[in-house]
């Protein structure tokens, strides 16, 4: 089992950052859901894990037919996982590198793009390259979800400013309680751009997994 499968495992742990994190992020993405337009809704995860997030959200949701779209997982049991939780939907679950944007030819732009459990993982340069490519990946008001621990140093507040110079406005951030978790939804406030040819986004930073 390795380390990145063995980090979910908090997932089970009720009251848990990641088990709160978690429903936060379903929730909003359910809300996501509910505010686009009747007809198909294109999903893209990156860094997907176990897909638990897109697999609760779309649980009992009345869009869960209209959603298509790709999670990309590095992870080959984690991906497993993902494709488990997800036999049923439209979704695909693709074993690859998130971090290069060639992942994600064909299925973008998407309406609803999450990136959570990145930007714990890699350095505030690449945080920041990636959410100013972000445009390139959403369609037309898209909504992204991202997650960030809020432990030293925190740099929820430079993110959130980011997404504002990208062209995002910013929906909401949860934060709640002592846990230091950060849960933002921004939407595209800009005209998209098209997906440009392959390079990379970003690269994690050699360590124990973080959110």
């Amino acid at each position: 089992m390795s380390e990145w499968t063995r980090w979910h495992e908090a997932y089970d742990v009720p009251g848990s950052a990641l088990a709160v994190r978690l429903g936060i992020v379903i929730r909003r993405v359910a809300e996501a859901l509910d505010g686009r337009a009747p007809g198909p809704v294109r999903l893209v995860s990156m860094c997907a894990g176990q897909g638990r997030d897109v697999a609760g959200a779309l649980d009992g949701h009345p869009r869960r037919a209209d959603v298509t779209g790709r999670l990309v997982e590095l992870d080959a049991d984690n991906a497993a996982v993902a494709r488990d939780l997800l036999a049923g939907t439209a979704l695909e679950v693709v074993r690859g590198d998130a971090g290069d944007s060639a992942a994600y030819a064909g299925a973008v732009p998407a309406d609803v793009v999450l990136v959570c459990g990145v930007f714990g993982n890699i350095t505030d340069d690449d945080i920041r390259a990636t959410i100013a490519a972000l445009p390139e990946l959403c369609a037309a008001g898209a909504r992204v979800i991202w997650t960030r621990h809020r432990r030293a140093p925190d740099v929820t507040a430079g993110i959130r400013r980011w997404f504002a110079e990208a062209g995002f406005r910013e929906v909401a951030f949860d934060s709640p309680g002592e846990l230091e978790i950060g849960v933002g939804v921004h939407e595209l406030a800009v005209p998209p751009r098209p997906h440009t040819g392959p390079r990379r986004l970003f690269t994690f930073v050699p360590r124990a997994p973080r959110g």
